[in-house]
């Protein structure tokens, strides 16, 4: 079952959240083989899976591309999910499998033993002076700050200072993308899409390490 195939979304969100909160073995054995079979039939556009982490559950979700949205759960998992269906495409299921390099990557990078992502990554939802932006955080060392400034002078705009802000605040690959490591001039933490708590979280074990 696709999520295209269903008469309602919102009643094959519901019957597939589930699955996190403890369903029998058997129900999981079964949406495993969906998730397979709708990959093997070239029906299944974006694969999804909730994990958990010290900044709350995240939403990891990827397309063939690579991974493509990571979510805290402050943005709430279901609105993200719709919005992927939105943009990307409604043909959505939750497949863990193939998020499991992900997952592991994240898991290491939260136990103090990654200090960089090694995966492929789906840009598509950002694009312009935003993609110049994200595309310039990864070379921002672990354990490292920028300032707003500093980012904009290096995705090529001096003056795009606010732009840089925008950009962090809706990049779609958090943790993975690190906007947490972009601080205003004062060196005072700014804004962060998953809230102040978590961006402190994330600076204060990179400090540390």
């Amino acid at each position: 079952m696709t999520l295209e195939s269903s008469p309602d979304h919102a009643d094959v969100l519901s019957l597939l959240e589930p699955l996190d909160a403890g369903l029998e073995p058997a129900l999981a054995s079964l949406r495993a083989r969906l998730a397979r079979d709708a990959q093997l039939t070239h029906t299944l556009d974006v694969a999804y899976r909730v994990m958990d982490s010290p900044v709350g559950k995240l939403l990891l979700a990827a397309t063939d591309r690579g991974i493509v949205r990571v979510a805290f759960e402050v943005e709430n998992h279901a609105e993200v999910l719709q919005r992927l269906s939105d943009t990307i495409s409604p043909r959505i299921l939750q497949a863990p499998a193939r998020l499991d390099g992900a997952a592991r990557q994240l898991e290491e990078y939260f136990g103090g033993t990654r200090t960089e992502f090694d995966l492929t990554v789906d840009f598509r939802l950002s694009r312009g002076f935003r993609l110049n932006v994200l595309q310039h955080l990864p070379r921002i060392a672990y354990g490292r700050t920028e300032s707003y400034a500093e980012v904009a002078l290096a995705a090529g705009s001096p003056n795009a200072v606010r732009a840089v802000g925008t950009a962090c605040a809706t990049n779609p690959l958090p943790v993975i993308i690190p906007c947490h490591r972009v601080v205003k001039s004062d060196g005072s933490f700014g804004g962060y899409l998953g809230g102040p708590e978590a961006k402190r979280a994330l600076l204060t074990m990179e400090a540390a390490a």
